[in-house]
């Protein structure tokens, strides 16, 4: 079983609350939590997965997209795809993509939206959108009130602020994924 870390649903209240755009096709969310009143803000791929103010996610936060709870292997799957008259082979390690030069072309692939574990059905299954990061950062307030957790995807940032006792799961460079879905 895996061993979830947060759960919860989550409301968007705001698109770049401070009215800048930082990079293209990304855009930061501002959202609250429903069940833990957890205040959010993530940045998300918005060509792959466009959100709208109002709308509600659920968002779950695991160290492992394994159903059974075992840790990913971080070992290389290729995956060999047939396109039109070339054989392309596409190299991920589970946690990064990588372009793989096949035929002098370079292939570019957005892993925002696809998680290759060979035929193994996974967590990423339930979901619509996953991403791949790292906790850096852990903060409390002088009231120790709240506690601050920093997560990045890669450079997609996460801040997550609210009670410390919905975040006593988290420990300091812990690997883990983010899982949404429309709700």
């Amino acid at each position: 079983m895996v061993d979830v870390l947060f759960d919860d649903i989550f409301r968007v209240e705001k698109l770049n609350p401070d009215d800048k755009k930082y990079f293209d096709k990304v855009t930061r969310i501002e959202a609250r939590s429903e069940r833990f009143d957890m205040f959010m803000h993530l940045d998300i791929n918005s060509e792959v997965y466009p959100l709208k103010v109002g709308q509600k996610c659920a968002l779950l936060l695991v160290p492992t997209l394994n159903l059974d709870g075992t840790p990913d292997t971080g070992y290389y799957i290729g995956v060999i795809i047939s396109l039109s008259l070339y054989t392309r082979c596409l190299c991920f390690l589970i946690n990064d993509c990588y372009d793989c030069q096949v035929n002098h072309e370079v292939l570019h692939f957005s892993f925002s939206r696809f998680y290759f574990q060979g035929n193994r059905h996974s967590l990423a299954d339930n979901f619509e959108y996953v991403m791949h990061g790292k906790l850096y950062k852990i903060t409390e307030d002088s009231t120790r009130e709240n506690v601050e957790v920093l997560i990045s995807f890669g450079g997609l940032l996460m801040m997550m602020k609210g009670d410390p006792s919905h975040c006593n799961k988290f420990e300091l460079d812990q690997k883990l994924y983010l899982l949404m879905r429309k709700v």
